[in-house]
C-alpha cells in the first residue's frame, strides 16, 4: 500500500479525500496515513495553507503516474521516487521502534534477561542500509523538534528514546489520543529527562534511606525474616514521587496495597512509622491486643505534607496471599471516593504494588483489572507498580514462570500503558513515575510501572538462593547497589562530593539509632477531618436482642413511596404483576413477601441516613427473580430504581450487577465495608456455593481481620442455600466452613426463615453499633413460600429473633415428648410432614442464628417442655457438613443445664463427599429418610 502505485486507479479518489481531510485536521485521519502525508512535499505550505480540491487531485494524479525510478515535478520541485519510497520506510522504522523498541531496551540491571533479536528494528528490514545514514529525511510525527534529520540522527534518537533504560509498551492501545499523548511526553526528551542537581540529590537521599534501613536491620537482627528491599531500592523514590506529585494534583488520600517484599522499608521511609516501634516488634516488645500478625503483613496510616497540602496515607493490611490485597484496596478507595463525592477519582488515589511472579500468576489480578472501568468498581485508575525481582521464590526460568514475554502482559487486556524501567537508573525511574501519574490523571485509567530489579537475598533472609539460581547470584554478589552506582555517577558529574554521600548515610543511621521519624514531610499533628470516626463502633459486645422496631406510620409511608412508580414506565408483564402485588402489600391488602420485606428494610435504613450498597452477579433483579430493585423500561431499557428516589441523594443507594467474579468482587466489598462503618454493604452470591471461589477472602480477611489487624467490618454476605434437588453445585453455601471458623465472636451466622426475620436482621446489621461480618444462609424456595410472609405490623414491631419457638397452636408444651432443633428451610419440610402425620407431641424449635450461639435463648425455649424424653437435631445437609459437627456441643450444653440426661440424636443425610445428590429421585429419597428419622418412632 505504501508504494506510489496505490495512488492511482480506483484508490486515487479515496486518497484525495483523505489528504483533503488531513489538510483540514490531521488528527482526523488514521495515524499511518498522517505519517505518510507528513512525509510528502507540502503543497499546502507552499500555497499558504489555502489549497483547492482541484490542486489536490492534480497533485496525486502526477504522483500516481510516477514509478519509483522516475522523478516527478510537483510545484516546480523535483522529487526522486527512490527517496520517496525510502522516506516511507523511515516512517515504518519509526513506527517499529514505537511498537517494539522495548524489546531491545536495557531493562535488566544484571544483564541476564533473555532478549530475542528484533528484526524490524534493523535497517535492512525496511530496505534501508548504512549507505542511507547521511541522507536527510522528514521526521514525520516523531517529536524531536526537527522536521528533517539524517537517518543516522533519527536512529540515534529512536535508540535513546525507546531502547535505553525505559521500555515503553503503549502501541497496543486503540485510543489514538492516549498514544499521541505518550509520544509527545517521551520523544522530545530523547531519552534524557534532564533533572537538575537538587532533584538528583533528593534521589540519592531517598536511595540512601532505602539502603540504610535494610543494612541497619541486617546488622541489628541478622537472619531474621523481613523480606527486604535490597536490589529494589528505587521503589522508595518512586513511591515518594508518586505521593508528592499526587498531592500537587489535589489528592487528599492515597491507599497503598502491597505484599511483604519491601513492606517494612515502605512503612518507615514512606509512611513515617517510627523505627523504634519497628525495632520493638523485632525484639518482641510490642504490645499485643489479640492474635496479631507478623510485622511484614501489618498496615499503617499517617499524614504527609505535599506541595498541594496534607495527604492521608493508608497502607492496607495484607496476608501472604499476595495479590488478594489489590481488590481490597480498590474497595477502600471507592468507599473514600463515595464519601468525598469524588466519582472521577481526583481526591483519592489507589497504588498497588505487586511481585512479578504473582502479577503474572494470580487470577485475581485479571479480575481486578476487569473491574477497573465498571460502574460499581471503577476508581479513576490505579497506579500499578511491579517490583520485578525476575524470580518467584525459586522459579526464574521464564518458560516455567509464565507463558508471556513480560509478567505485565495481563495489563494489556484493559489497554493500560506499561512502562518497563531499569531500577538501577533512578532518573529513568523518576521519569516514568511522573509520566505514569500524569497519564492516570489525564485519562482516568490504570497504568503499570514494571520496576525491573533483582533480589539481593533469597526469598527471605533465611533462604539461600545460590542453590537454585547460581549464575544470577554470582552476578549479584559482584554488582554494586543502586545507591552506590548512582552516588558514583553524581560524584563524577560534580553534583555531590564524596563527603556529602557519607554524610547522607551517617545522618540516616543516626536517626535510626535515636528512634527518630525519618520521613521529613510527616505531619506530626494530622488533620483529623481526614479520618473516619470509628469510636461509636468500638467496645461493643454481642447481644441477642436489639430493638429494630419503627413506627407503623413510617413504614407504611415508605411502602407507599417505593411502590409509586412513574406513569410512563413500561414494565415487563411479569414485573408489572409483581409491582401491582407490592402495591397491595403497601396498602395492607396482601401479606409482605420476602422480596418486599427486604426492600422495606433497605428503605428504612436509607431514611436513617445510612448508605446501602449491594453488589453481585444478579442483584438488580435477583437470581431467583424476587428482588426487582432495578426496573427496566421495556421501550428504551432505561433503569428506574425506586430506592434511589427515596432520599435526596440518589447515590446513597447503589445496586450493581457485578462482573462474573467472586474473589475480586468480595474482596472489593470487604475493603469498602472496612472503610464505611455507617453503611449496609451487601454481597450476594448467585448461588451460595460460588463463595468457594472467594475462600481466601473469607479465610484471611472476613473471619480473621478483626483479630489479626483490629479491623472492624460490617460486610453482609447473602448466600443462597437450600437442598431442593438442584445438585451438588446449587445447594450448599458450605455452612460448615463458616461455622468452623467461628471463634471470639468474630462473625454472625444467620439462617432467617421469614420475611419478618430478614427485615429485622438487615436493620440490626446497620442500626446496632456492633460491626461484625454477617453471613446469611439466604433461601431460594422460601422466597415465595406462603408461610414466610408477614404483616406490616409484624415488620414494624419487634426485632430479629435468634431462636423461634413452637408456633403451631396444636402443640401443647406439657404434651411434648420430643423436641426437634433445626435451622433454615428444613423447618418447613418438618412442619409439613408433622401436619401430614397429625403429630401433636413433637415441638420444633428454629435456631435462626448459629453464631454467636444463642445459649440463653435456646434454654428459655426448651425449659417449657418438662416431659421431653428425646431431643433431635435435624438438618438437610450431610452429617459431615452443615451445623452438626460445629454446633452440637452448644446444644448439649443447654440440655445439660436443663437436666435433660439423654443423648442428642442426629437426623439428616449421611456423610457425603459431595455437597448434595445430583439426581432428583435420590434427593427425595434422602429427604423422606431423614424426615422419618426426625418424626418417626425412636429406634432402640
Amino acid at each position: 500500500m505504501w508504494r506510489t502505485g496505490h495512488l492511482s486507479g480506483g484508490n486515487a479518489e479515496y486518497v484525495e479525500q483523505l489528504y483533503d481531510q488531513y489538510l483540514n485536521d490531521a488528527d482526523e485521519v488514521p495515524e499511518e496515513w498522517r505519517e505518510y502525508f507528513d512525509s510528502l512535499p507540502s503543497i499546502a505550505k507552499q500555497n499558504g495553507g489555502d489549497v483547492s480540491h482541484l490542486e489536490i487531485q492534480e497533485y496525486f494524479r502526477k504522483l500516481g503516474k510516477t514509478s519509483r525510478f522516475m522523478p516527478v515535478l510537483s510545484n516546480d520541485v523535483v522529487v526522486n521516487s527512490e527517496h520517496e519510497n525510502k522516506q516511507v520506510q523511515v516512517l515504518h522504522l519509526i513506527s517499529s521502534y514505537r511498537v517494539r523498541g522495548h524489546q531491545k531496551a536495557a531493562l535488566d540491571p544484571l544483564s541476564l534477561m533473555h532478549r530475542e533479536s528484533v528484526p524490524d528494528l534493523e535497517l535492512g528490514f525496511h530496505d534501508l542500509s548504512p549507505a542511507d545514514n547521511s541522507t536527510v529525511f522528514q521526521t514525520g510525527s516523531l517529536h524531536i523538534n526537527r522536521d528533517t534529520a539524517s537517518l543516522r540522527e533519527i536512529v540515534e534518537a529512536l535508540e535513546n528514546i525507546y531502547c535505553g533504560s525505559i521500555g515503553y509498551e503503549f502501541m497496543h492501545m486503540v485510543d489514538l489520543k492516549q498514544k499521541q499523548w505518550i509520544q509527545k511526553r517521551i520523544e522530545p526528551k530523547l531519552g534524557n529527562p534532564g533533572y537538575d542537581s537538587e532533584v538528583r540529590r533528593h534521589l540519592l537521599e531517598r536511595l540512601s534511606a532505602a539502603e540504610g534501613l535494610e543494612k541497619h536491620l541486617d546488622s541489628k537482627y541478622p537472619g531474621t525474616k523481613r523480606f527486604g528491599l535490597e536490589g529494589g531500592e528505587s521503589l522508595i523514590p518512586l513511591v515518594d514521587e508518586l505521593i508528592q506529585r499526587a498531592g500537587s494534583y489535589g489528592v487528599k488520600e492515597v491507599v497503598i496495597g502491597m505484599a511483604h517484599r519491601g513492606r517494612l522499608n515502605m512503612l518507615v521511609n514512606i509512611l513515617g512509622k517510627n523505627p523504634a516501634d519497628l525495632f520493638s516488634e523485632f525484639e518482641g516488645r510490642a504490645k499485643y491486643k489479640s492474635s496479631g500478625d507478623v510485622k511484614y503483613h501489618q498496615g499503617f496510616s499517617s499524614n504527609i505534607m505535599t506541595p498541594g497540602g496534607e495527604v492521608h496515607l493508608a497502607m492496607a493490611f495484607n496476608p501472604s496471599h499476595l495479590e488478594i490485597v489489590s481488590p481490597v484496596v480498590e474497595g477502600s478507595v471507592r468507599a473514600r471516593q463515595d464519601r468525598r463525592q469524588d466519582p472521577m477519582g481526583h481526591a483519592v488515589l489507589p497504588i498497588s504494588l505487586h511481585g512479578d511472579a504473582a502479577f503474572a500468576g494470580q487470577g485475581v489480578v485479571m479480575e481486578t483489572f476487569q473491574m477497573s472501568k465498571t460502574r460499581a468498581y471503577g476508581t479513576g485508575g490505579t497506579v500499578h507498580i511491579i517490583v520485578n525481582n525476575q524470580v518467584g521464590f525459586t522459579t526464574s526460568r521464564q518458560d516455567d514462570a509464565r507463558s508471556t514475554e513480560y509478567c505485565t502482559d495481563v495489563a494489556k487486556m484493559v489497554q493500560a500503558p506499561i512502562f518497563h524501567v531499569n531500577a538501577d537508573d533512578p532518573e529513568a525511574v523518576l521519569f516514568v513515575t511522573q509520566l505514569a501519574l500524569d497519564f492516570r490523571y489525564e485519562f482516568k485509567k490504570d497504568v503499570v510501572i514494571d520496576l525491573v530489579c533483582y533480589r539481593r537475598r533469597g526469598h527471605n533472609e533465611t533462604d539461600e538462593p545460590s542453590s537454585t539460581q547460581p549464575l544470577m547470584y554470582q552476578k549479584i554478589r559482584k554488582h554494586l547497589t543502586t545507591r552506590g552506582l548512582y552516588a558514583k555517577e553524581l560524584i563524577s558529574d560534580g553534583v555531590v562530593e564524596e563527603s556529602e554521600v557519607d554524610e547522607m548515610n551517617s545522618s540516616y543511621r543516626n536517626a535510626l539509632d535515636t528512634g527518630e521519624h525519618v520521613v521529613k514531610s510527616l505531619v506530626k499533628e494530622p488533620n483529623v477531618e481526614m479520618f473516619v470516626d470509628w469510636n461509636p463502633y468500638l467496645g461493643h459486645t454481642w447481644s441477642p436482642n436489639y430493638n429494630t422496631s419503627l413506627r407503623l406510620e413510617t413504614l407504611e409511608a415508605l411502602a407507599r413511596k417505593v411502590t409509586t412508580l412513574p406513569e410512563d414506565l413500561k414494565l415487563h408483564r411479569q414485573v408489572q404483576k409483581i409491582a401491582d402485588e407490592r402495591k397491595k402489600m403497601a396498602n395492607g391488602e396482601s401479606l409482605i413477601d420476602w422480596g418486599f420485606a427486604e426492600t422495606l428494610a433497605y428503605a428504612s435504613i436509607l431514611t436513617t441516613g445510612n448508605r446501602v450498597r449491594i453488589t453481585g452477579q444478579d442483584v438488580g433483579r435477583g437470581t431467583f427473580s424476587h428482588r426487582h430493585a432495578v426496573l427496566r423500561d421495556q421501550n428504551n431499557e432505561n433503569e428506574y430504581v425506586p430506592l434511589s428516589n427515596l432520599v435526596a441523594d440518589p447515590k446513597m443507594f447503589g445496586i450493581f450487577d457485578s462482573l462474573l467474579s467472586e474473589e475480586a468482587v468480595l474482596a472489593f466489598e470487604y475493603g469498602y465495608a472496612t472503610t464505611t462503618p455507617n453503611a449496609l454493604v451487601v454481597w450476594e452470591a448467585q448461588f451460595g456455593d460460588f463463595a468457594n471461589s472467594a475462600q481466601v477472602v473469607i479465610d484471611q480477611f472476613i473471619t480473621s481481620g478483626e483479630h489479626k489487624w483490629q479491623r472492624l467490618c460490617g460486610l453482609t454476605m447473602l448466600l443462597p442455600h437450600g437442598y431442593e434437588g438442584q445438585g451438588p453445585e446449587h445447594s450448599s453455601a458450605r455452612l460448615e466452613r463458616f461455622l468452623q471458623m467461628c471463634a471470639e465472636q468474630n462473625i454472625q451466622v444467620c439462617l432467617p426463615t421469614t420475611s419478618k426475620q430478614v427485615f429485622h436482621m438487615l436493620r440490626r446489621q446497620v442500626l446496632c453499633p456492633l460491626r461484625k461480618p454477617l453471613i446469611v444462609m439466604s433461601p431460594k424456595s422460601l422466597l415465595r413460600h406462603k408461610e414466610t410472609t408477614a404483616t406490616l405490623e409484624e415488620l414494624a414491631n419487634g426485632s430479629f429473633e435468634v431462636v423461634i419457638g413452637e408456633t403451631d397452636d396444636n402443640i401443647k408444651p406439657d404434651q411434648v415428648e420430643r423436641v426437634i432443633l433445626c435451622s433454615g428451610k428444613v423447618y418447613y419440610d418438618l412442619r409439613a410432614e408433622r401436619r401430614k402425620r397429625e403429630i401433636d407431641n413433637i415441638a420444633i424449635i428454629r435456631l435462626e442464628q448459629l453464631y454467636p450461639f444463642p445459649l440463653e435463648n435456646l434454654e428459655e425455649e426448651m425449659k417449657q417442655y418438662s416431659n421431653v424424653s428425646d431431643v433431635v437435631w435435624c438438618q438437610e445437609e450431610p452429617m459431615n457438613q452443615g451445623a452438626w459437627y460445629s454446633s452440637q456441643h452448644n446444644m448439649r450444653f443447654v440440655m445439660k443445664k436443663l437436666g435433660l440426661d439423654m443423648e442428642l440424636r442426629y437426623a439428616g443425610r449421611e456423610a457425603s463427599a459431595a455437597a448434595a445428590a445430583g439426581y432428583p429421585e435420590l434427593h427425595l429419597q434422602q429427604l423422606n429418610a431423614f424426615l422419618e428419622q426426625a418424626l418417626g418412632p425412636k429406634e432402640d
